[in-house]
């Protein structure tokens, strides 16, 4: 498992450190992987994962983000 603890310098660049947001979200069209119905793909840096929808700006702590399981995606257009 992937240790994602704070670096020294690094800023955060979102709302919080371990929380899925809505600001996350990868556009389902510049990817051409298959997710459940549920789920949503987000971007944290260069770190791509897949979560559930409930996950998204609920307070808490997604373990699909700060446990280190990278999503390879298949991108089409993804800056």
């Amino acid at each position: 498992m992937a240790n994602k603890q704070h670096q020294v310098g690094k800023t955060i660049n979102t709302k919080s450190p371990y929380g899925s947001h809505a600001s996350m979200i990868v556009d389902p069209n510049t990817y051409s992987n298959k997710i459940g119905e549920n789920e949503v793909v987000c971007k944290d840096g260069d770190f791509t994962y897949i979560t559930q929808k409930w996950r998204i700006d609920n307070g808490l702590a997604d373990p699909n983000r700060y446990s280190g399981r990278k999503t390879e995606l298949i991108i089409d257009n993804l800056e």
